[in-house]
């Protein structure tokens, strides 16, 4: 492609972005955005080579560009709702009802779960007279039944943090906007207070949310094909692996590719950690871990958490890894009790593959769950891909974004002790 094409080419896609981030930030920078996106094309493809200055100018534009859209505000027009809250809590009906309430009376149409709506104590029949007019309705939802995401102006958790990896888990793909109040025992997730719900509701409708993106991960499970009568043991899984990338071919979907020797049993998006475990074996598990097709090292211990920066704050806190800001486009990887004092939790890109794997000559097979959930085994030969997810959580938060900081004080009580007293003369 000729440098003037692909300069007008590049000067054309970060224009777009430009304005893409503005329309959602509510600025108005268009004739501003077409110099900047000028330059930038101008610097990235008129030089073969560039100072540093004009590599710093465009890496801290790229950075300022990913940071306003990983941090939208947005407006929407409330007229479809849904509420999801914690089952195995009976107070948690009332709220539920007081809440589809307040909804329907601002002429909101609500979706319920259908296991509390047909709870004696929610009342359905007196809910209804609640609608503020003919076009405001009351629906249920199931997991088997779930109402259309792009429908939907606003998911309502009413819960804890696991009520809110449970959204993330029921829309695999498109998640809607989600507002959660914190219910539960544990509300790293949940940031809005549930005496403050009618004043939360009516800001949203007047003056917009505002979201962070926060990175979900795609878990593949990739099963090894074995032949009745074959001696699979013999069979290399590191081989198996690495014949991957030269089969692959590089203009196809970097996403897809050939198994000769293995198929793709199942797909998981998660919100926080993907965990790798012995589960019921008295022994410790043996497994491969690679970053894209490089082998990192061999895992023996307990297991492997593989946790997104939102998950920073679970279990992989708790296997020693290290709390990472959610804007941080960061992978974790943390293992639980391993064999060598040597393993350390270490952080890689997000653009990283990260497989795990179980040899032919491991001991015992492994556990795998996500968000903890669907827990499968994983035999000899199988192995797991996590990748970044290309549908972002969207969570919604104050314009200020600062929960995350409280949340470690308020929350998980970071660093709180006892302050030394000063010293004074005797």
């Amino acid at each position: 492609m000729a440098r003037n094409t692909t300069d007008r080419h590049l000067t054309v896609l970060v224009h777009d972005l430009l304005n893409i981030a503005d329309e959602h930030t509510g600025s108005s920078l268009l004739s501003t955005n077409q110099a900047r996106a000028e330059a930038t094309g101008h610097i990235l493809c008129e030089k073969s080579r560039h100072s540093r200055e004009e590599l710093n100018e465009f890496v801290m534009n790229v950075r300022g560009l990913s940071n306003r859209l990983s941090n939208l505000k947005l407006k929407p027009q409330l007229r479809q709702v849904m509420i999801v809250a914690k089952l195995q809590d009976k107070d948690i009906i009332a709220k539920t009802r007081d809440f589809a309430s307040l909804l329907m009376k601002r002429g909101i149409s609500v979706y319920v779960q259908k296991e509390l709506a047909a709870h004696p104590l929610f009342n359905l029949n007196g809910l209804e007279g609640d609608a503020k007019n003919a076009d405001t309705k009351f629906h249920t939802w199931s997991e088997v039944a779930l109402p259309d995401p792009n429908k939907l102006d606003l998911v309502v958790t009413l819960g804890g943090d696991g009520t809110v990896l449970f959204v993330s888990w029921l829309f695999q793909q498109i998640v809607p906007p989600v507002v959660s109040f914190g219910l539960g025992s544990l509300g790293f997730l949940t940031e809005y207070e549930w005496d403050r719900r009618e004043e939360t509701i009516d800001s949203i409708d007047k003056n917009g949310i505002y979201l962070s993106l926060r990175m979900r991960f795609e878990c593949r499970v990739i099963r090894a094909v074995k032949d009745d009568g074959e001696d699979w043991m013999t069979r290399d899984l590191d081989d198996e692996i690495r014949s991957m990338v030269t089969s692959h071919n590089s203009t196809d979907n970097l996403d897809e590719y050939s198994y000769d020797k293995h198929y793709v049993d199942a797909t998981h998006s998660i919100l926080n950690d993907l965990v790798v475990d012995r589960g019921t074996n008295s022994t410790m598990t043996t497994t491969e871990l690679y970053t894209d097709f490089d082998h990192l090292t061999t895992v023996q211990a307990d297991g492997l958490v593989i946790a997104t920066p939102s998950g920073s704050t679970a279990y992989s806190l708790s296997a020693g890894g290290s709390l990472v800001h959610p804007d941080i486009p960061g992978i974790l990887i943390s293992p639980i009790c391993p064999h060598t004092l040597s393993f350390r939790p270490v952080v890689v890109p997000d653009n990283t593959t990260i497989r795990i794997g179980v040899p032919y000559d491991a001991r015992a097979s492994a556990y795998c769950s996500f968000d903890g959930r669907s827990r499968v085994e994983l035999t000899p030969g199988d192995f797991i891909t996590v990748t970044a997810s290309r549908f972002p959580f969207p969570k919604v938060q104050s314009e200020a974004g600062s929960e995350w900081y409280s949340g470690l004080s308020n929350t998980l009580n970071w660093n709180q002790r006892k302050r030394q007293k000063r010293f004074t003369n005797i």
